[in-house]
């Protein structure tokens, strides 16, 4: 299994903290946000290679973290892009490293501003139990909230049935994190996916298509996800593992 980590973003939600440095790499809870999912990657013996795809203004910043982290075995990837107006998107990145790498294997996906508060073993093991795939989700009662995540309605076996990226009127309570697998089969969807005109930008909307045509199953969390998108989401994420620490 690959795990490739989506770091081509450039957080202009975060300006100026980010203008010139990569979110994935301030630090949260004594290490980058990155290591926090590195942690968990580098305990998971299915996974013989990860992959992190970042952009060229912020290429410099990656490697040099990696060089710091030699007992990690990670490949930095640029995509050629300098700015949030010509970015391939989540979904683009991700067929950028499947032909930069040539990947035929199965493949985990992760955001590099996320902090995992579960554990990504057993979400892998889950997948390995039933090879389909798979996505992270977590219930939600937050209305308002739900309108801002992928929303997803399932049937009784965890199958995804609906899948609304950003719904303006959510469809249940079952709200998408970022974490995916998908299984080496699913790997050319993506280039079809983008071929007939699909939205390239969050992974969300290629899950939106893909139930459509394979079988998409949901992994129900068992802990949180810290989405840190904005100065108020790093504020908290910071704070918690503060009143971790105490």
């Amino acid at each position: 299994m690959k795990a490739i980590i989506l770091a081509a973003g450039y957080a202009t939600r975060l300006y100026p903290l980010t203008k010139n440095f990569p979110k994935p790499l301030l630090e949260v809870g004594g290490k980058t946000i990155l290591d926090h999912l590195i942690d968990q990657l580098k305990n998971i013996a299915d996974i013989d290679d990860i992959y992190v795809v970042t952009n060229h203004r912020f290429h410099g910043h990656f490697t040099d973290w990696a060089r710091g982290n030699k007992a990690i075995r990670s490949d930095i990837l640029d995509d050629g892009t300098t700015s949030n107006d010509d970015r391939l998107g989540a979904v683009g990145d991700i067929q950028f490293v499947i032909e930069a790498r040539d990947i035929a294997d199965d493949v985990l996906i992760l955001a590099a501003d996320n902090i995992l508060l579960f554990s990504l073993q057993n979400f892998v093991s889950t997948f390995k139990s039933n090879p389909a795939s798979h996505i992270a989700v977590r219930h939600n009662p937050d209305y308002d909230d739900r309108k801002r995540r992928g929303n997803v309605q399932l049937d009784e076996d965890n199958r995804v049935l609906q899948f609304i990226e950003k719904p303006d009127r959510p469809i249940s309570e079952w709200s998408a994190s970022p974490v995916y697998v998908y299984p080496a089969s699913i790997l050319p969807r993506f280039k079809e996916y983008i071929a007939n005109g699909g939205n390239p930008d969050a992974p969300g909307h290629f899950l939106e298509w893909l139930h459509a045509c394979e079988a998409v199953y949901a992994y129900n969390i068992e802990g949180g996800v810290l989405d840190i998108g904005n100065r108020e989401s790093l504020a908290e994420a910071r704070a918690f593992f503060q009143s971790e620490d105490s």
